[in-house]
C-alpha cells in the first residue's frame, strides 16, 4: 500500500496508526533476528505516539501528511533521547540532546520513527558488513549483502518492517543498497536537503535521502524534507515544487541518454545490461526519446572519490578523540596514549583505512599532487553532466554493475567493495540529484536496480520517469519471501 492508501484507511477507521505500529514491531520481532537490519527499536514510544495520533483522527483534526506512519531511520542521524551510534563502538553509548532537522521534518509531518537502523560504521562500506553491530542481511537471499552504507534501512523497507526510511548517500550508499533489496532510493540535490544533525562523513558529498516500496511514498518523504534550513548554511534557499503533481505526468518528448561509458564496462553483468536496456525500450514505448551520451570523465569518478572522501572523513572524524565524548580507553596515563588507544580501540579496520588514506592525502608535499588534482577531476566530471544536460532532460545508467554479491565475498578485498559504487560515486562529485528503482531480476531472481540521474534541483522530472517506469513496469509483483533458510 501507498501512502495515499494508509492516510484513506487511517481517515476511516478501517485501521488504526496503533495497529499499523504494532504489526511491523511484532513483524520486527519475527524476522530481525535473522535480518539484524535495526540497531534499536523504538516501541513504547512508537505506540505511545499512535495512540495519540489515533485521538486525534478520532476527533475529526486535519493532520500531516504522514500522520501515524512508521517509518525507520539510518543510525547516523541524530535522534534526541534516543541513541545514535554510526553503528561504532566508538558511538556505543552516544545519546543526541538534540534531533537532526530531517528527523524532526518528519516528525512534524506525523510519521512515527519505530527504530534506528544498522549500517556501514560512519558509512564507510557497501555491504553494511563494517557494523560493530554485525552485518544486515539480504531479505531477497540472506546469503547475499543488502548494501551499503544504507543496508539496514533498504533492507528494512523491502522486508515490510516499515513503510519508508531515511538513509544517507555520500557515494552510492542509499542507491546501491536500493538496487540490492529492490526498493526505490533517492539522492536529491547537494542543498535541497539539510545535512543538520547527519553525523559526518564527508561533508561535501553527503546527502539525506528516502527508501520507499514505490515513487509515490519517495516523493512524500522528499516532500517533508526538502528546503533551506537556517541551521546548515549549504542548503539552498529555493522553492520546493509539488513533486506529487508531477508524478501523473506523460514522459512523451522526453529525451533520455543513455550513459555509453557505464555500458561499455567490463564489470557490468550481462543480466544487469539487458535488464537496464530493456528498461531503455520501456521509456521509449512510452513516448521517451532514448538519446546515447558520453560523459569521457565518467569512470574516473571512483579514482577521484576515494582521494576526496577520504580526505574530508579523516578532518571530520578527528573529533572523536575519547575526550568529549564516545569511547574513551582507560588503560593509558598520557592524554597522547589516551586518544591513540581510544581511536585504536573505538574504530573498526575499515574506517582506519580511510583515515590513513585521508591523512595521507592532505598532509604536506601530498595535497597538491593527490586532493588538489582530485578537485581538479571532480570539476571536469561535472562539466561533463552540464554538456550532457544540454541534450537530455534526464540520464540513464544501471545502479550498480552487478546484483548482490554473497556475504564476505569483498570484506577482505576492499578494491572490490570500493567498485560496487562506480556506477552512482559520479553523481555524488557533481552533486546531482539521483534514483534507483527496481527493474527487473537476475537469473537467480535477486533485484536489479535502474538508476536515474537529473539535472540540478530536478528532482520532480526524475520523480515524474521513475513513476511512469514503475507503472509500466509492473516488477513489484514479486517481493522477498520471508521463510529465511541459509
Amino acid at each position: 500500500m501507498t501512502f495515499a492508501d494508509l492516510r484513506q484507511k487511517l481517515k476511516s477507521g478501517e485501521v488504526s496508526s496503533k495497529e499499523l505500529v504494532q504489526e511491523k514491531i511484532n513483524r520486527i520481532k519475527q524476522l530481525d533476528p535473522t535480518l539484524n537490519a535495526f540497531l534499536s527499536v523504538n516501541a513504547d514510544q512508537a505506540l505511545r505516539n499512535a495512540e495519540h495520533i489515533d485521538k486525534q483522527i478520532a476527533s475529526g483534526q486535519s493532520l500531516p501528511t504522514l500522520s501515524g506512519i512508521p517509518l525507520a531511520i539510518k543510525d547516523n542521524l541524530c535522534t534526541k533521547g534516543i541513541k545514535t551510534t554510526c553503528a561504532s563502538k566508538i558511538l556505543d553509548n552516544f545519546v543526541p540532546p538534540y534531533e537532526s532537522t530531517v528527523t524532526n521534518k518528519l516528525l512534524k509531518a506525523g510519521a512515527i520513527m519505530i527504530g534506528k537502523t544498522n549500517m556501514d560504521e560512519f558509512a564507510m562500506g557497501s555491504s553494511t558488513e563494517t557494523s560493530a553491530f554485525g552485518p544486515t542481511l539480504n531479505p531477497w537471499n540472506i546469503t547475499k549483502v543488502p548494501g551499503g552504507s544504507s543496508g539496514g534501512s533498504a533492507a528494512s523497507v523491502a522486508a515490510g518492517l516499515c513503510y519508508g526510511s531515511l538513509g544517507s548517500d555520500t557515494g552510492g550508499s542509499i542507491r546501491q543498497p536500493a538496487s540490492f533489496c529492490g526498493v526505490v532510493g533517492m539522492k536529491p540535490t547537494y542543498g535541497r536537503v539539510s545535512r543538520w544533525g547527519l553525523i559526518a562523513f564527508a561533508s561535501s558529498l553527503d546527502q539525506v535521502g528516502p527508501f520507499a516500496n514505490n515513487v509515490s511514498d519517495a516523493a512524500e518523504i522528499m516532500q517533508v524534507i526538502s528546503g533551506k534550513d537556517e541551521f546548515d548554511s549549504t542548503t539552498v534557499d529555493i522553492p520546493v515544487p509539488n513533486y506529487l503533481e508531477t508524478l501523473s505526468k506523460s514522459i512523451k518528448g522526453m529525451k533520455i541518454g543513455l550513459i555509453d561509458n557505464c555500458f561499455d564496462h567490463e564489470g557490468l553483468a550481462t543480466d544487469v545490461k539487458e535488464s537496464v536496456l530493456g528498461s531503455a525500450s520501456l521509456l521509449e514505448n512510452l513516448g521517451a526519446e532514448i538519446v546515447n551520451v558520453s560523459c569521457p570523465r565518467f569512470n574516473d569518478g571512483i579514482a577521484t572519490y576515494y582521494v576526496i572522501a577520504p580526505s574530508e572523513a579523516s578532518a571530520n572524524l578527528a573529533r572523536y578523540d575519547g575526550v568529549k565524548y564516545g569511547f574513551r580507553s582507560e588503560d593509558e596515563q598520557s592524554l597522547i596514549e589516551m586518544t591513540s588507544k581510544s581511536r585504536a580501540l573505538g574504530f573498526g579496520s575499515e574506517v582506519k583505512r580511510r583515515i590513513l588514506i585521508g591523512t595521507y592525502a592532505l598532509s604536506a608535499g601530498y595535497v597538491d599532487a593527490y586532493y588538489k588534482k582530485a578537485q581538479q577531476v571532480r570539476t571536469l566530471i561535472r562539466r561533463d553532466f552540464e554538456d550532457a544536460f544540454k541534450k537530455v532532460d534526464v540520464l540513464l545508467a544501471p545502479t550498480a554493475p552487478t546484483t548482490a554479491f554473497g556475504s564476505g565475498d569483498n570484506i577482505d578485498n576492499p578494491m572490490a567493495m570500493y567498485l560496487s559504487d562506480l556506477l552512482t560515486i559520479p553523481a555524488n562529485l557533481a552533486g546531482l540529484p539521483a534514483i534507483s528503482l527496481p527493474c527487473g531480476f537476475d537469473k537467480i531472481g535477486l533485484p536489479i536496480g535502474l538508476q536515474l540521474i537529473g539535472n540540478v534541483f530536478e528532482e520532480g522530472k526524475l520523480l515524474q520517469v521513475a513513476n511512469q517506469f514503475e507503472k509500466a513496469a509492473e516488477v513489484y509483483k514479486n517481493r522477498p519471501k520471508t521463510d529465511f533458510t541459509l
